[in-house]
């Protein structure tokens, strides 16, 4: 079988892609944001592609161009804003929903848009984020004479989705000392800068980082904080529990019953459960341990491209 991958997004289908089997030929086209890269570029490398199984991450162009191109089966991805905020737009909702009735697989990677994917698509199925265990895996919690705990806020500043500005509230409030580290990144990056210099905050805004580098801020770090903004369960905070790092960062109850993470009503919530993560030296270990039983069940690479290859294996019988 050869398995043709099509875009990317937060590393989820290279992540996957690593782990498939050895003898699964394996072709990953990306693209960047160029013009020429992602238009004629695409449609022109798309084209030239031959595979038994497509699979495009993301449900904007590259999944469309290979759908017109008659690429099938195709496998669609939808990463979170394909569907939250772009399926609704004037400007590109119109390509969604195409991709969505078109695809032969519909896998959606946040079970709170499931219901939506299946309203176009009845075989919608939840595949969650994974994590790669040969990146992300966990190291003892960094010891310190310093008294101050190394907080390390790893969403990118988005406040209407991300929430940070929430969690900056939040901090504002917590009577420990503490040091921050934060990446200057998304579109809110310069509001972010902003009110932690209003709340009296000493954040170190760092540039990119790779992501094959990211553990490393992890490990480095007391404590991580995720989201708080939809409820949705984010790459990065799947990552950080994978180090074995204490994590806050807000899902949803309905969808992540079993998740050992907070729905967090408001800021002094917040404030308590961070508190909490920087002292309570029982809890972060119970803490740590339940993150990790969490992820490796549920969010391994080497689980999910099992679960995958079957997937694609399906598809392929049925198409002959």
């Amino acid at each position: 079988m050869k398995v043709v991958m099509v875009n990317d997004a937060a590393f989820v289908g290279q992540t996957l892609l690593k782990y498939l089997p050895n003898d699964v030929e394996k072709q990953h086209i990306k693209r960047t944001r160029g013009l020429w890269s992602k238009t004629f570029g695409l449609a022109w490398r798309i084209l030239r592609a031959k595979g038994d199984v497509y699979h495009a991450n993301y449900l904007l162009q590259d999944c469309y161009i290979a759908s017109r191109l008659g690429k099938r089966p195709l496998v669609g991805s939808a990463m979170g804003s394909d569907l939250r905020q772009q399926l609704g737009s004037k400007k590109w909702g119109w390509i969604v929903r195409h991709n969505l009735r078109s695809c032969d697989k519909i896998l959606v990677v946040q079970p709170t848009l499931l219901d939506v994917a299946k309203n176009f698509n009845s075989t919608a199925e939840y595949l969650p984020i994974p994590f790669d265990p040969e990146i992300f895996f966990p190291k003892p919690l960094p010891t310190s004479e310093l008294e101050e705990k190394r907080v390390f806020i790893a969403s990118a500043h988005d406040f209407k989705i991300k929430g940070t500005d929430k969690f900056l509230r939040a901090l504002a409030s917590v009577p420990n000392p503490i040091r921050i580290t934060s990446i200057s990144s998304g579109k809110d990056f310069g509001r972010a800068r902003r009110l932690a210099e209003e709340l009296g905050l000493k954040v170190n805004f760092i540039g990119p980082v790779p992501h094959d580098k990211m553990n490393e801020l992890y490990w480095e770090s007391d404590l991580v904080l995720g989201s708080f903004g939809v409820g949705q369960l984010d790459t990065v905070a799947i990552e950080a529990m994978a180090c074995g790092r204490p994590v806050v960062h807000s899902v949803s109850k309905r969808f992540f019953q079993e998740c050992p993470l907070e729905e967090l009503k408001g800021r002094d919530e917040a404030t308590g459960v961070i508190s909490k993560a920087l002292t309570d030296v029982d809890w972060q270990d119970k803490r740590v341990k339940d993150q990790l039983l969490y992820v490796d069940s549920r969010h391994s690479a080497p689980l999910l491209a099992e679960r995958l290859m079957k997937i694609y294996s399906e598809l392929q019988d049925t198409s002959r």
